[in-house]
């Protein structure tokens, strides 16, 4: 998405502040982190709010959301419109994004053969970056 589409959900003086931060970062960073940058800004936000806003912003697909091995959600603007997966190196953390229609279809094969209909995924494959690979 880009950095000046209106996001799908309610827009707050603190939800504006949160994207602000967002739209300024070109990588991931926690909740805690956005929050101490909201701090260092002087825009006082709970990291209640915080977490709050954000899972509405993964829900609405308006950030990307990534788990670290450790199990924190990492979050930034989504820089893809769509539907799409992502690549993570496991050593520096560089995100690459993948549209792949193979994927699609073997989602939909999946959900198909059990039954499953309404489904959606998301996809994050980890391994090792060339420039960390070297």
């Amino acid at each position: 998405m880009a950095a000046d589409q209106v996001p799908k959900t309610r827009t707050t003086r603190q939800g504006l502040w949160i994207l602000e931060i967002l739209n300024e970062s070109d990588g991931f960073m926690s909740a805690h982190q956005l929050h101490a940058k909201l701090a260092a800004k002087g825009n006082p936000v709970g990291l209640a709010t915080v977490y709050n806003r954000l899972r509405s912003l993964a829900e609405a697909r308006d950030v990307d959301v990534l788990k670290t091995e450790a199990g924190e959600a990492l979050y930034r603007r989504c820089g893809v419109d769509g539907h799409h997966h992502h690549l993570r190196c496991r050593r520096c953390g560089a995100v690459e994004e993948v549209e792949s229609a193979q994927v699609e279809v073997w989602a939909q094969s999946l959900a198909d053969n059990a039954g499953f209909t309404d489904i959606s995924h998301t996809i994050e494959i980890t391994g090792i970056c060339a420039t960390c690979h070297g």
